[in-house]
């Protein structure tokens, strides 16, 4: 097995070294705090983001890029999505070009509309094929415990996605694979805003019937917005679509869930921000999203009312007034795009 080079030390990133090193992989984590490297190191473990739960000890810590991506045959981005195209324009002359690179990132550049996959190629010029995305209901904690769970790997050359399959693929984790790589990176991404409004919901005290409304609504904007894009229907009733969203939406270990609970109770998103070590990536992307849905003259209700309670100051319970009074419609409006 080649060498594993995963840039990110947050929740996800730890947890992804851990499942790639019981895969039998050789993995170097890159952290930009030094103490969470030395924690990783000296005590395989992540405290800031992972509390108590115990690493494999065979990932190995850095804060030195050029040490983590040297010789690396797999580059895995596990940055936030604002943060990919500046960590990259800095590693540019250090990143193997040869290499495979997968990306778990879940949002959308706001200034450019961009997946994180056409962020890497656009600024590192790779091969289309080489580039992987991974998602799936994969709550970090969970996934370093060894709890039971899945994912997609998304890319269109079957060889070198067979080989991220290979190198996360563990009796605890499994990995199915996907040629659709727009269906898979655009649900990871929406189901963090669709997440922000079944959070409002509990925070506003309402019940399950009201957050099955929300899982199942926003998977038909999450359907429409992947149609419209490209992507295949039969991605969002699956791992990457459905099964994340129902994670995101239903968790309370879910960051974005987090976040929209604490608007429903009455906070400010400054003063919910504020206080959070790791980024909820529904709260930038919403807007990337809705300006792309507006591109393609396609209805995204709740993710248009979530911007307006996150980014625009309106008050939730206004948001729910607006959402349910909306003119009824089929229920599968939309959804005929082929």
């Amino acid at each position: 097995m080649g060498k594993v080079a995963v840039m990110g030390a947050g929740s996800w990133g730890s947890a992804f070294s851990t499942i790639c090193a019981d895969a039998d992989e050789d993995v170097v984590i890159w952290a930009r705090e030094p103490a969470v490297a030395k924690a990783i190191n000296s005590d395989h473990r992540n405290p800031d983001y992972l509390g108590e739960i115990d690493l494999h000890p065979r990932v190995r810590a850095t804060t030195d890029p050029h040490e983590a991506l040297s010789d690396a045959e797999i580059i895995v981005l596990a940055i936030p999505s604002h943060a990919l195209r500046p960590c990259l324009e800095d590693w540019r002359d250090i990143v193997p070009r040869s290499g495979i690179f997968v990306s778990l990132i879940k949002g959308i550049e706001l200034s450019s509309n961009q997946r994180a996959s056409q962020i890497v190629r656009s600024t590192l010029d790779v091969p289309l094929g080489h580039v992987v995305v991974v998602s799936g209901p994969n709550l970090a904690k969970e996934c370093a415990r060894r709890l039971p769970g899945a994912t997609v790997a998304a890319g269109p050359e079957t060889t070198i996605v067979e080989r991220v399959q290979a190198m996360s693929h563990t009796p605890y984790f499994r990995v199915y694979t996907n040629p659709d790589v727009v269906g898979v990176e655009l649900g990871g991404a929406v189901k963090n805003a669709i997440a922000l409004a079944a959070g409002m919901a509990d925070g506003m005290g309402f019940g399950d019937n009201s957050k099955a409304m929300l899982i199942t609504r926003g998977l038909a904007e999450m359907t429409r917005l992947g149609l419209a894009y490209g992507g295949n229907p039969l991605t969002f009733s699956g791992l990457a679509g459905m099964g994340d969203l129902v994670a995101t939406c239903m968790s309370r270990q879910s960051r974005n869930r987090h976040v929209g609970e604490e608007l429903g109770k009455g906070r400010t998103i400054d003063e919910i921000i504020a206080e959070m070590n790791m980024v909820a990536e529904g709260v930038k992307s919403s807007r990337a999203i809705l300006d792309m849905a507006t591109a393609r003259d396609v209805e995204m209700p709740i993710v248009e009312h979530v911007v307006k309670v996150v980014h625009d100051g309106m008050d939730p319970r206004d948001m729910v007034i607006s959402l349910m009074s909306r003119q009824p419609k089929p229920e599968f409006h939309g959804l005929e795009r082929q």
